[in-house]
């Protein structure tokens, strides 16, 4: 069941903040527009909607605020390719996130807390920080002793139907995943231009 709190977050926000909310019964209620009786939101202002985009990548990745501002300085001080491209490698290529898109997790909260409770190995190195930043490259195995977890059970059934990003593989018999390329913004969700215009004044 989702909880109050991040109904009325994707309700601003959009579905695409959670996974629970990417479901035909939220999207049904919410193309609805709320309550009887309640008034129609205003178009947002500039600042506005760069403040929404701001907090669509901040619960999209479940990361505070200090956070995304450190991402963007860093992104910013990088010369060469895009600034919001360099943001959207930056947040992609955080541990959690890269274990959910290998499809380990059903959302990245999940696999933020399999991290911490180590149970990857990153190039033979056991990793318990959910922001560790991989590149191109690196190689990521579920630990050991943790394959026999109740976590990883059903992981053959969930993965069956699951594609994961062009960028990432999973291999089911050796339990381990790699990654192949440099992940692309192509699902047009976020804005982070949006974003970075809102750090920047």
């Amino acid at each position: 069941m989702l909880s109050k709190p991040k109904f009325k977050i994707c309700r601003r926000l959009g579905p695409g903040v959670y996974d629970k909310c990417q479901t035909s019964k939220f999207r049904a209620v919410s193309s609805k527009g709320g309550l009887p009786g309640a008034r129609r939101p205003k178009a947002p202002s500039e600042y506005g909607a760069q403040l929404i985009e701001k907090q669509k990548t901040r619960f999209s990745y479940g990361i505070s605020e200090r956070q995304l501002s450190n991402y963007v300085k860093k992104a910013s001080h990088i010369k060469g390719a895009g600034t919001a491209e360099k943001l959207y490698e930056g947040l992609e290529f955080r541990l959690d996130n890269v274990i959910y898109r290998m499809g380990l997790g059903n959302s990245r909260r999940a696999t933020r807390q399999m991290v911490s409770h180590g149970h990857f190995i990153v190039n033979n190195q056991r990793v318990t920080i959910p922001s560790y930043e991989l590149k191109s490259g690196d190689v990521v195995k579920i630990r050991e002793g943790s394959k026999s977890k109740k976590i990883f059970q059903n992981l053959a059934e969930n993965l069956k139907d699951y594609n994961s990003p062009a960028w990432v593989s999973f291999d089911l018999n050796s339990m381990e995943g790699k990654i192949l390329d440099k992940p692309k913004n192509t699902e047009g969700f976020l804005d982070l231009n949006a974003v970075l215009e809102f750090y920047s004044r």
